[in-house]
């Protein structure tokens, strides 16, 4: 009997759960083509009709991670708040999906398709993932091969990358990744990496263009509290502490003469604004403008550590002791600390 393999028995286990993403828009019907002339030249230009038709522009991946049709996806893939999004469980299977929630901080959204018994994947522990691990990714690549599945093993670990994509295109920081030698795809995106057991350790997120089996995949304990939050609130409640700050580094630090080279200093964005949102946490224990926050419960506020970075890992409700620099201007740097209790962003 031929052996074929652990990577069969996976994609049996896993496939059912993995769906397609499709993006449509209600755009202008395209009547014909006309000729512009143009410096010497002419180019053709679509002419449009006043009706419109529901147009596919683009898609990517997902899984179920439910019975009853939560689903996981990349914020990047569905981040147009007016296009609708359909996914397909297979050729037969299509669903309206809602988005209930967007995380653009760690690209992450959750979806909500109607359905009952729906094939879904377990959720693994990327806390445990160890470099040179064997993992497979899935997804949609191109848009057009469903269920495409590339297997290799984890290249790295905690990776920063600057990612390009969504609406609008922009670029977003993504900090904590894993990197993957599996081959990931444009379409790919939102699909899960799985590892040897099936579960999913990671959500595929992005590709290193003009480069070979470079791939990254946002850790899946990441989408772990975003997913329980938004099943149990029906949306993501995110810490608020209601100041405008600059992250300070050593080029700052010359360049103003300010006292330390870290840390977040306090301070407004435009002429008219509250440097401290009024009735905020943050205005309640005390923290004024042209403080700096050096440290937020012990951990040290940089670039590679932001403060939006800390706030992340915490929920509503929680407590921050903060280590402030006070008076740094009137060259007295007194070091102060004070209790924040994070309230719900309205």
């Amino acid at each position: 009997m031929t052996n074929k393999g652990p990577f069969v028995e996976i994609a049996k286990k896993v496939c059912p759960g993995v769906i397609t993403i499709v993006i449509t828009k209600d755009l202008p019907k395209i009547e014909g083509f006309y000729l512009f002339p143009l410096w010497g030249e002419e180019f053709i230009f679509p002419k449009f009709k006043k009706e419109k038709e529901k147009t596919k522009v683009g898609g990517g991946s997902g899984f179920i991670v439910s019975p009853d049709g939560y689903v996981l996806t990349c914020n990047h893939v569905v981040s147009d708040p007016i296009a609708d999004y359909t996914v397909i469980l297979d050729p037969k299977n299509k669903f309206k999906a809602k988005v209930l929630a967007r995380d653009p901080l760690v690209d992450i959204a959750v979806l909500k398709i109607d359905g009952k018994n729906l094939p879904y994947l377990e959720l693994g522990d990327s806390n445990k993932v160890e470099l040179g691990e064997q993992v497979l990714a899935i997804g949609n690549p191109l848009g057009e091969f469903e269920d495409t599945i590339s297997a290799g093993i984890v290249s790295g670990l905690s990776r920063k990358i600057t990612a390009y994509g969504g609406i609008p295109f922009k670029a977003t920081s993504l900090r904590g990744l894993i990197q993957t030698d599996a081959a990931i795809n444009p379409g790919n995106s939102g699909g899960p990496l799985v590892n040897m057991e099936g579960k999913v350790i990671g959500i595929n997120t992005a590709m290193v263009m003009g480069a070979e089996n470079i791939g990254f995949a946002i850790p899946i304990n990441y989408a772990k509290p975003i997913l329980e939050e938004v099943m149990k609130f029906g949306k993501i409640r995110r810490p608020f502490l209601g100041v405008r700050y600059v992250i300070l580094n050593e080029n700052l630090a010359k360049l103003y003469k300010l006292p330390v080279d870290y840390g977040a200093l306090v301070t407004r964005e435009s002429f008219g604004e509250r440097a401290v949102v009024k009735n905020s946490p943050a205005e309640k224990a005390g923290i004024k403008e042209d403080d700096i926050l050096l440290e937020a419960d012990g951990e040290k506020i940089t670039e590679d550590n932001t403060l939006a970075d800390i706030l992340s890992r915490h929920k509503v409700g929680d407590e921050i002791e903060f280590k402030i620099l006070r008076g740094w201007m009137e060259g007295k740097g007194e070091e102060i600390h004070l209790k924040v209790k994070l309230e719900e962003k309205k």
